[in-house]
């Protein structure tokens, strides 16, 4: 009997879901006003997103003003490298749909179910007064999709809002910036030895670690001929913290495999 094949990549609907839980904020663009500034954009159980905008800016006014009927608008969200790279922007996503405004009556409890799953600050600006250290007062909207397209370097991809709701995030996508900085700068041994797998024509230039997650590791090289992007999968998915230093020590040939203690911690 064939083994089943081992995952050795997050599925597309995946990698949304962890730039949701990434990006600091998204851009609601609306025709004929200046995009706004979304620091919220989460999805809802009903495949609807969560956004929030300036209650006195000009989308907050063309939405309450459309009714129930609502306004076309797209949701961007950009996925950056952590680290000052040549081409920092590792992913685009844009959500399409019609953005509505929420009745009062409504917001207070959507606003904790939203906090229960993301303690996002901005939460706390939605409803209230511009406070005196500049916050600027917040309005929570609802976006009911209609597609959703990621683009990187190697196209573009739609996916299904179905599949965005029985996908999870990956569960190291909220580490994986600090880690990744911590990689280049404290462990460059690490990126040496992982750059030792990678094909021979792909050695020459800078080596950076590029993503982290529970299938693998992804580095970019940057060389006179461009950038090029390499995964390096895990033999299995990782879900916690010592998996997942197993995992990368395997990749690097390291001795340290049964439980012995490496000289310098790995992430």
């Amino acid at each position: 009997m064939t083994a089943p094949a081992t995952t050795t990549a997050p599925t597309t609907a995946e990698r949304i879901r962890s730039t949701c839980v990434r990006a600091d904020a998204a851009i609601l663009a609306i025709e004929g006003v200046e995009p706004a500034v979304s620091a919220v954009h989460h999805l809802l159980d009903d495949g609807s997103f969560a956004v929030t905008v300036p209650v006195d800016g000009p989308v907050a006014g063309m939405v309450v003003a459309a009714g129930t009927a609502g306004v076309p608008a797209v949701l961007e969200m950009t996925d950056y490298a952590p680290l000052p790279l040549r081409e920092p922007v590792r992913s685009l996503v844009w959500i399409r749909g019609r953005v509505q405004a929420i009745p009062g009556e409504e917001i207070s409890q959507l606003l904790d179910l939203i906090a229960t799953a993301e303690p996002n600050p901005a939460l706390l600006q939605v409803n209230t007064a511009n406070s005196a250290d500049g916050d600027i007062a917040l309005t929570l909207m609802r976006l009911e999709v209609e597609s959703v397209v990621v683009a990187d370097s190697t196209g573009a991809e739609a996916v299904g809002v179905s599949a965005l709701l029985q996908a999870r995030p990956d569960p190291f996508c909220v580490m994986e910036s600090g880690w990744l900085q911590h990689l280049e700068v404290a462990h460059r041994d690490v990126i040496d030895r992982l750059a030792d797998r990678l094909p021979k024509a792909l050695r020459r230039g800078r080596v950076r670690p590029l993503g982290l997650d529970r299938y693998g590791v992804r580095l970019r090289v940057e060389n006179e001929e461009g950038d090029h992007d390499v995964r390096l999968a895990f033999h299995k998915p990782v879900d916690d913290v010592t998996g997942l230093s197993q995992a990368i020590r395997i990749l690097m040939g390291c001795p340290f495999l049964n439980g012995l203690r490496a000289k310098r911690p790995l992430p």
